[in-house]
């Protein structure tokens, strides 16, 4: 049997009383039955008789396992109540207990074309971007063919290459148009990065190349091999070379150009765009990327680069200025939804131990161990603070105070202040390994583990839960048990009842009775 308070055992006693009560009350009603069964007045009521008497017998331990059954899934509930509101205090502890929100920066960029995210790592300041090109996976376009007309007269392979990876594959007179061939390259297993599609034009079928991959090294080279020389199909190779790697001190217009990748078959190849690596300066420090998404120029900042924000001039007017700042919007954020769940569990565990000492009614959990254990470890969590040595930070220090009632206020102008002037403090608050938010989130998920004492609880009152259970069947088949035999015994009596009323008035009108005179007085004379 699961723990209980006082004020619960009393209301399971006052529950099995009232119970008690009204059966003995029907009990008594039916035992009416008796005497009028024994006057022979009317036959006994068995059934009632019967029902009365095993409710009787019963009904105080009926009574109490139902009492107890709905008291332990009440506490299942509450402890279900409190389960959701310390996961929700937990979701909102993870972006300051892992120090993402108290890291966050936010970025403008002056211009257009270029956007910026900052992350890990990042650094406030400003910053001049001026981007010269933008980085181009490249595009071939081959002469136009019959769009029916098959390249490959007999058993041939292509091979394509992208960055030193290649695939092959086989190519004959049923597959070789050029929407065959397209079907196949976007079809073939490892495929290097490239994917193929039909321009149908005025001249023909013109097979179309795109490398899926950005940058100077990612050009599309083609080898055939086909044993018929005269087949269409040889006209289709080509060799893509790179072009010259960037350095700071060559990104002259000449020298961007010189970027560009170049193909070998001219005659029978359109380079429609280039392959390009992305080229721009930070703060006047050249860089190159294989890709417009760039992660690695400035630290903790991802920028996307567009052909929107290219400068064309040679002056560097069209540089754009990134800006980087504490994003201490978002850290607001984050602290003001900490305090406001916190608050939602205080009041829930004020609600689950409420006390009133003019109604019988209190909280589900009043003085139940765990959870003013649990209450108690987090109220000291958030009163001591953080200690670092033989200082100690409060959250009162960022404008968030403890009031008498357990709950927390903010004062959001210093809390502001706070986050913008002293980030070492909200940092230390704060910090990863003991930090007020990390030490709550150890203590909650200590709490809901599989071990934790709100597991254990819980499976203690479906233990006894269980145990009621069987001990209601027990008591059913008891029930069955007395009914028969009451049924049986009652049964007797009321027919032994009625033969003896029978025979009185059979003897009565033989030899008389009270104010009556019988047949054998009358004819005595």
């Amino acid at each position: 049997m699961s723990t209980v308070s006082s004020s619960t055992a009393s209301t399971i006693a006052s529950s099995v009383a009232a119970t008690t009560a009204a059966s003995n009350a029907a009990l008594q009603q039916a035992a009416q039955s008796i005497v009028s069964g024994s006057t022979g007045n009317s036959s006994m009521d068995v059934n009632s008789l019967v029902t009365a008497l095993v409710n009787a017998k019963t009904a105080g331990t009926a009574a109490t396992i139902s009492a107890e059954q709905t008291q332990d899934n009440t506490e299942i509930s509450a402890y279900g109540a409190l389960s959701a509101a310390l996961s929700a205090l937990q979701a909102s502890l993870s972006p300051l207990s892992d120090g993402t929100t108290l890291n966050a920066f936010s970025t403008t960029v002056s211009g257009t074309g270029i956007t910026a995210t900052a992350g890990s790592g990042a650094a406030a300041g400003s910053y001049s971007l001026d981007l010269k090109q933008v980085a181009q996976a490249q595009v071939l376009t081959s002469t136009g063919y019959g769009a029916t007309t098959a390249l490959a007269s007999g058993s041939s392979t292509m091979t394509l290459t992208v960055n030193g990876a290649s695939t092959t594959i086989s190519l004959d007179s049923t597959n070789s148009t050029v929407a065959g061939i397209a079907s196949a390259i976007n079809s073939a297993t490892n495929n290097p990065g490239v994917t193929a599609t039909v321009v149908n034009g005025a001249d023909g079928a013109h097979l179309v190349l795109h490398s899926t991959s950005t940058g100077a090294s990612n050009g599309i080279s083609i080898a055939i091999s086909d044993s018929n020389s005269s087949d269409a199909l040889n006209n289709l190779a080509v060799t893509t070379t790179a072009g010259t790697a960037i350095t700071s001190a060559s990104a002259t217009s000449a020298n961007l150009t010189a970027n560009q990748s170049t193909i070998s078959n001219t005659t029978n190849w359109t380079q429609s765009t280039a392959a390009q690596d992305a080229y721009f300066t930070i703060d006047g420090t050249g860089a190159t990327s294989t890709t417009n998404t760039v992660t690695s120029a400035l630290s903790g900042v991802t920028l996307n680069l567009t052909a929107a924000a290219v400068d064309t001039s040679s002056t560097g007017s069209g540089a754009q200025t990134i800006t980087v700042a504490q994003n201490t919007s978002a850290e607001s954020s984050a602290i003001n939804n900490f305090v406001t769940l916190y608050n939602t569990l205080v009041t829930t565990m004020a609600t689950l131990t409420s006390f009133s000492s003019t109604s019988t009614s209190q909280g589900v959990l009043l003085g139940d161990s765990t959870l003013n254990m649990i209450q108690n470890q987090l109220a000291t969590i958030v009163a001591t603070g953080v200690k670092s040595g033989s200082t100690t930070t409060s959250l009162a220090s960022i404008g968030v105070t403890l009031n008498s009632d357990g709950s927390l206020s903010v004062d959001n102008d210093t809390l502001n202040t706070a986050l913008q002037n002293n980030q070492s403090t909200v940092a230390a608050l704060f910090n990863s390994t003991n930090g007020v938010a990390a030490q709550l989130n150890n203590n909650i998920t200590s709490y809901s583990s599989s071990t934790g004492v709100i597991t254990t609880r819980t499976n203690s009152i479906q233990t006894d839960l269980t145990n009621l259970t069987t001990q209601q069947s027990n008591l059913a088949e008891y029930q069955s048990q007395l009914t028969s035999m009451y049924t049986a015994q009652f049964t007797a009596l009321n027919t032994l009842m009625a033969t003896m009323n029978s025979n009185q008035q059979y003897l009565t009108q033989l030899f008389g009775g009270t104010n009556s005179a019988g047949a054998l007085a009358t004819n005595k004379s």
